[in-house]
């Protein structure tokens, strides 16, 4: 089970890292998308800057829940653009990540060690 929850919080590092690069990068798809919705380029920029960190946050024990409701917040704002836009099955497949950074915030603030160091005996 702990090889699971490695994969999940791994999985979802790797997201949130990869969406807010892309973003910082303005991507043309990203600028069109959030563009239409009135990110500029810097804001942009910002809000990939806010998930990657959030993601990294993500990888240490000590801040593994403030970068999850980090990360819960962006994918959060995603997922209602994406409804608004009409995208619902990316809206749907940004939602069971949410679950998932929900599921890891949960276990962490409960002591859950997701570790991925060699626990100790």
């Amino acid at each position: 089970m702990k090889w699971i929850w490695i994969g999940v919080l791994g999985l979802i590092v790797f997201l949130a890292v990869s969406s807010g690069v892309t973003k910082m990068l303005l991507m043309p798809q990203d600028v069109a998308f959030f563009g239409q919705y009135g990110f500029s380029g810097t804001a942009l920029v910002a809000f990939g800057l806010v998930q990657a960190i959030g993601g990294a946050m993500m990888l240490f024990f000590g801040t593994r829940l403030v970068g999850a409701n980090i990360v819960a917040i962006t994918f959060g704002v995603s997922a209602i653009l994406l409804f608004i836009e009409g995208s619902t099955p990316t809206a749907f497949i940004t939602l069971i990540a949410l679950v998932l950074l929900g599921t890891i915030a949960v276990r962490t603030h409960r002591g859950g060690h997701i570790r991925i160091t060699a626990e100790k005996t």
